[in-house]
Parts: C-alpha cells; structure tokens; sequence
C-alpha cells in the first residue's frame, strides 16, 4: 500500500467532496500491491456514501487485469472507527477477498486515519448474518474489527494513479 503521506491525500481529497472511493490492485506473485485508487459515480448525505452503477467499475477493472481489494472513505465530523454501516460494508469486500481492508480518514480527530479489517472469526460472521434494520445500530460485545496496519497492510512509498469515474 502508498504510505502514510499519499493515503492522507487520496482521503483528503475524498472528505473535501465528501465521497467513497475504492482501491484497486494488481497481484505480483503472491502479493497485492496498490496501484490505482478508482472513484466511482456515487451519491452521498454527511453520514453515507452509495457507489452508483457499480458495473462501471467492474467493467474498469476487469479491462485492466485490476481487482478490488478496499475503499477509502471519511468522516468528516467523527473520529477513526468502524461504524455499522462501514461494517456492513466492508463485510461484502472480505467475503469475496479475505484480504480486503478498509481505510478510514477523520481529519478532526487523531489518529487521523486507520486501517482496518473484520476479524475472522468472529466479527466476519457476526456482521454477515446480522439481519438488523437501519444504518447504525449496535453489534454484539465480541472484537469484530481490528487494525490491518500491524502487519496485513504494508506502507510503501510507490506511485498511485487516481481516476475518477464520476
């Protein structure tokens, strides 16, 4: 993954217009090595963001041999967390790659930004079969996220191309 400096300003540029962007990779060998971050067409409150027409991005992706492996998204107003919704979210990523994660900018706050993943198990299982209505609500006392940076994700300073779908 960019380190610390370029993620901070993909996420910048993500809180500026209030958006979710998702990040693409390529594998080399056995790693996934970031190459892209990919906005897509989107729509969004202050609390949610929606991407739109998500088939644009897979057509995206697949014409360049990228896959998606996370998203960035912000809170422009909270501190560094996962929220429900991010939960719910992010879960839908780490079904289909376990190797997914999520970046989590919050320019008010320090830490300014973390990077995180469900555990597995629990909180990959806890979060797929919660059946609860409305975008916030709480989850079960069990440690359903953690931090990836500690070892998943790899900080590295390399080159990153932004398109903006939208």
């Amino acid at each position: 993954m960019p380190s610390a400096v370029p993620v901070y300003r993909i996420a910048e540029y993500g809180t500026k217009s209030r958006n979710l962007q998702t990040i693409a990779w390529k594998r080399q060998g056995n790693d996934l090595t970031v190459t892209m971050l990919l906005i897509p067409m989107q729509h969004s409150t202050s609390n949610t963001c929606t991407m739109d027409e998500e088939e644009l991005v897979l057509q995206f992706t697949e014409e360049r041999s990228l896959i998606t492996l996370g998203w960035i998204h912000t809170h422009p107003s909270q501190s560094c967390f996962m929220s429900s919704v991010d939960l719910h979210t992010h879960s839908g990523f780490q079904r289909m790659l376990p190797e997914s994660f999520a970046v989590v900018y919050a320019p008010k706050f320090s830490p300014n930004f973390g990077i995180f993943r469900l555990t597995d198990p629990p909180g990959l299982q806890t979060i797929l079969v919660c059946n609860v209505k409305g975008a916030f609500h709480p989850h079960p006392e069990v440690p359903i996220y953690t931090d990836a940076d500690k070892g998943h994700v790899q900080m590295k300073d390399i080159p990153l191309e932004i398109v903006d779908l939208r």
